[in-house]
């Protein structure tokens, strides 16, 4: 410990190394990793050869460095580097039995543990493990720091992409001697006020997040304790809570597939994912109970779960409803299975809808004026298709199309619900034994209407593309079923000049017509 203090001194008390410059990225590198692994050590040092006779007085895991810096993590795409990146390692104290079927390893939720890869190396970063990314830059001047975060925002999507249990991200930025601690969240990104390394105030502070991190709940590190991986069966579970007859239930679904990764790091965070309801190890070749599908978002939201008219599942529910019995429209549409808004647990235990409002604490909320609300949600559905590119001829794409604004039409009719974003996104093909069919998915925007066909809000949505007119332009106009029949004429237009799939794209000869500028 000794060797290791005297390596990070000479970050923390300037003039102690002639050789050392603070405004040297490289020379600030092995110094911080340095204390954070220092600190991780005091951490976990008081428990040798001891028992701590409550779990509250014990940290849950260590946070450390990684050793390796100014390094492209395993499994990132490009070659982009990061300075340095933190990793979580569970503390299990020996009271684990090989019958146990979770742990807080269980949250590392990657491809990595999928195919049984054992991620765990201690020196170099792997995004399917980093905690937090940290960025060095020499100096706090605006434009350095404000490269730092962008740097954070740009490799943040390496984590959410590779770990689909992270509800946000937590990062530091360092400029020489003074370091920020940030969160990224589904719209928001954060920044805490300078920590100064060289000063006993800012060296506690520092410290405080480090230790912080060692022993608070696990949802405050960003991750969702619903999705864990199984040590017995295998493979990761989804936890839902259902309601059902006024008597709250939880359903456990084993992964299957992930056929949808959030993609940014700000906005829905859109996950799908493909379940059964028994283990993979378990299910018949023949059972189907795998055509289940999880959307796992991070929409807008007004208000409580009670009053959000926007509520997508209460809309799928609807719709699930509104045509039940109605076997013309089978197989066109998702079927609600159940879900709602998550929750989580608060620091006194008490279960809370988990928003972005509950991440930061009413303190800091409190301050954001007029950020919108987001809420966690997840809905189980059944029915599951393929990508629009997946159809093989005209004839098929006429299908398609047909099915899916009948589907519309009947939900227009019997549910009195707009769908309001038809894109070529939320149109899918299903294959069975009688042919080729449409399927309309993803009712985020819809919206309920009134009795003479509007929609009641008639703010902008949609995807961009496709968008009608009136919609795009944010003309007076209420919002009707015409709108949506406007965007399927965009999308014959679009796929029409693109092609639909590899083999018929034909983008190079069209990069120059007005067309390509819709996207």
């Amino acid at each position: 410990m000794f060797n290791s203090a005297v390596r990070f001194l000479k970050w923390l008390c300037p003039g102690s190394d002639s050789t050392f410059s603070k405004t040297n990225e490289k020379h600030i590198y092995p110094c911080f990793v340095e204390l954070i692994n220092f600190v991780a050590e005091l951490v976990v040092r008081p428990l040798l050869g001891q028992q701590p006779t409550s779990f509250d007085e014990k940290p849950k895991r260590l946070v450390r460095s990684y050793r390796k810096t100014d390094v492209k993590p395993d499994n990132a795409e490009g070659r982009r580097r990061i300075d340095m990146a933190l990793k979580c390692d569970a503390l299990h104290y020996n009271n684990m039995s090989d019958d146990d079927e979770y742990d807080e390893d269980s949250i590392q939720f990657s491809e990595e543990r999928l195919k049984a890869k054992d991620g765990r190396n201690d020196e170099r970063p792997n995004y399917s493990r980093i905690f937090a990314v940290v960025e060095v830059k020499p100096d706090t001047s605006a434009a350095n720091i404000e490269k730092g975060l962008a740097q954070l925002v740009e490799y943040s999507k390496g984590v959410y992409w590779n770990q689909h249990n992270r509800r946000f991200i937590w990062g530091l930025v360092s400029g020489g001697s003074n370091v920020k601690a940030c969160i990224l969240g589904p719209n928001f990104l954060l920044a805490s006020q300078f920590m100064d390394v060289t000063t006993a105030a800012g060296r506690l502070e520092l410290i405080g997040f480090l230790v912080n991190w060692s022993f608070c709940e696990l949802p405050k590190l960003g991750y969702d304790p619903t999705i864990r991986f199984n040590r017995v069966h295998k493979c990761f579970t989804i936890d839902m809570a259902d309601s059902n007859e006024s008597k709250l239930t939880q359903t456990t679904y084993y992964l299957r597939k992930i056929v949808v990764f959030a993609e940014r790091v700000f906005g829905r965070h859109t996950r799908c994912f493909v379940v059964g309801r028994q283990p993979p190890s378990l299910e018949a070749k023949s059972d189907n109970s795998g055509d289940i599908l999880i959307k796992d978002a991070w929409p807008e939201v007004s208000g409580s779960a009670e009053d959000d008219m926007r509520d997508e599942s209460k809309l799928l529910e609807r719709v699930s409803n509104g045509l039940a019995g109605r076997s013309e429209f089978n197989g066109m549409y998702p079927k609600f299975l159940g879900g709602g808004r998550m929750q989580i647990q608060n620091a006194r235990g008490e279960s809370v809808d988990d928003t972005t409002r509950t991440i930061l604490g009413e303190t800091v909320w409190s301050q954001l004026g007029d950020l919108p609300l987001r809420a966690h949600m997840r809905i189980a559905m059944s029915g599951v298709g393929e990508p629009l590119k997946t159809i093989q001829s005209i004839p098929e794409l006429i299908v398609v199309i047909y099915d899916v604004m009948r589907c519309h039409m009947g939900i227009l009719k019997h549910c009195q619900i707009l769908h309001r974003d038809i894109s070529e996104a939320n149109i899918l093909v299903r294959r069975d034994g009688t042919g080729v069919h449409g399927m309309l998915i993803d009712f985020d925007h819809a919206i309920s209407i009134t009795d003479d066909g509007y929609a009641k809000h008639a703010e902008r949505t949609g995807t961009v593309p496709f968008m009608s007119v009136s919609n795009l332009e944010n003309l007076q106009p209420k919002r009707t079923s015409l709108d949506d029949w406007e965007s399927i004429i965009y999308i014959l237009c679009w796929l029409g000049t693109f092609g639909w799939n590899r083999a018929t794209r034909q983008s190079d000869s069209v990069a120059n017509i007005n067309i390509a500028s819709w996207d």
